[in-house]
């Protein structure tokens, strides 16, 4: 049976002033009434039911994630103590996963992430299912790049090793970190490399080997997890593996180094929505080329993005801007620049202004 693994820990920072600690980006309606995690259950509902959609998330959002997705369990909205990456995260889920259906496949998916067409999305995670039920091997959905992105990671495939009779998965050759642009550029015309989506399908007893090969220290705090399952010191368990467990994403932890994955090359319009420049990107424009939600009084200002959900926003003769205002905090920036607001963060949590994290 399939189930769906949602991870909503992240902090979205590139979206200040808007995401903050307990409404990160996953959680706000940057495009339209639902948040992108709504979207997100949506998306995947057709396939899975209600009951097998598993989140992962920490304490600060839980009660707002519960809010937002009724239709799930309480049991499945598994909190993490504190962030340790992706690697804890989905042998976590796992854990719980095998623990209800010891056959079970496990589509991990991101909260935040826009795509459409849905019928296009489910049709590659049934694909990918098929796969990892039939060869027990890891899939992953890779994304036809339609540019020399620097801001995502890429995946390489070889081109004569694939399974499948009507669509195909490819073996996977290499996972590669986030490239400059010279070597994107490189990426891109040598013709056998994909966007790395971050999505992957496998059953949740293959990754849990993996994880026992390869990240054997985080395999032995999962099993200590195991043995509290269903028990009332579950979470002092969790708690304490958690705060002795290295910090390390799936991909590095376990996906670089296996060497049984195949990739489906997906044909769906795919974006994890990085920074308030991808909104930009995406969002409908007037004839100015500005991207405008809330009141606002826009004269001789051409290409810029401007949210305000409460005051008036006037801007005179600028260009390229991103203009983000709440009602404790105002971001300008250059639109060039969006993927630097996370510095602005960086430089809020030195100064330990926490109101405003």
């Amino acid at each position: 049976m399939l189930y769906a693994v949602i991870m909503a820990g992240g902090v979205g920072t590139r979206f200040w002033p808007r995401s903050r600690s307990i409404s990160p980006k996953q959680l706000l309606n940057i495009f339209g009434e639902k948040s992108m995690i709504q979207h997100t259950v949506e998306r995947i509902q057709p396939l899975v039911e209600a009951n097998n959609i598993y989140v992962v998330t920490n304490i600060q959002q839980s009660a707002t994630v519960a809010r937002q997705l009724p239709q799930i369990s309480r049991e499945n909205i598994l909190v993490e103590p504190v962030g340790r990456n992706t690697a804890p995260c989905i042998g976590l889920a796992a854990l719980h996963i095998m623990e209800k259906d010891p056959d079970g496949v496990m589509a991990v998916l991101a909260a935040d992430h826009l795509i459409k067409p849905v019928e296009a999305f489910c049709a590659d995670i049934r694909f990918a299912e098929e796969i990892a039920v039939k060869t027990g091997a890891s899939v992953t959905l890779g994304i036809i790049p339609t540019r020399p992105e620097t801001g995502y990671g890429y995946i390489q495939y070889h081109d004569h090793e694939s399974i499948g009779e009507d669509r195909k998965a490819f073996r996977v050759k290499a996972f590669a970190e986030k490239p400059n642009t010279d070597t994107a550029k490189r990426f891109i015309s040598s013709g056998d490399f994909l966007w790395n989506s971050g999505m992957f399908i496998w059953k949740a007893a293959t990754i849990l080997k993996l994880i026992e090969e390869f990240l054997p220290e985080l395999y032995e705090g999962l099993i200590e997890i195991k043995s509290a399952l269903h028990h009332s010191h579950y979470d002092d368990v969790v708690n304490r593996v958690y705060r002795s467990v290295k910090g390390i994403s799936i991909d590095y932890g376990v996906m670089e180094k296996t060497k049984d994955v195949y990739v489906i090359k997906s044909e769906f319009d795919w974006n994890d929505v990085g920074s308030w420049e991808e909104v930009y990107q995406l969002s409908k424009k007037d004839s100015s080329g500005n991207a405008l939600t809330g009141d606002h009084v826009i004269l001789d200002t051409t290409n810029s993005l401007v949210y305000s959900a409460e005051k008036t926003v006037a801007m005179v003769g600028v260009h390229d801007l991103i203009v983000v205002n709440t009602d404790d905090a105002l971001l300008i920036c250059r639109r060039d620049q969006a993927q630097d607001v996370k510095k602005i963060v960086d430089e809020l949590q030195r100064q330990k202004r926490n109101e405003l994290l």
